[in-house]
């Protein structure tokens, strides 16, 4: 699929069945992968979920976020530094 402008992500549900279907920007999956195959010494990768992990990869490639702003919080899965979840 080619396209003139950059998502994030886009979802689809299925006029015939109604499945739901969320596709992930190729610029994301890529840092995602990347850091699958290399996690980063900056944070605990293997800690995290897949969720959490394509949170960051967003972040990261979408923003001008770097690893520096994320940390694992006890008792909470993910945390930006400053105390907000990483969801907002």
């Amino acid at each position: 699929m080619n396209r003139e402008f950059d998502t994030s992500h886009l979802s689809v549900t299925c006029p015939n069945c109604g499945s739901f279907e969320r596709f992930v920007n190729d610029a994301v999956f890529q840092q995602f992968r990347a850091f699958e195959e290399s996690p980063p010494a900056e944070i605990d990768w293997e800690r995290l979920d897949r969720p959490e992990k394509l949170v960051i990869s967003e972040r990261l490639v979408r923003s001008t976020k770097t690893l520096a702003d994320f940390a694992i919080a006890e008792g909470k899965a993910l945390a930006r530094k400053g105390g907000a979840s990483a969801g907002g």
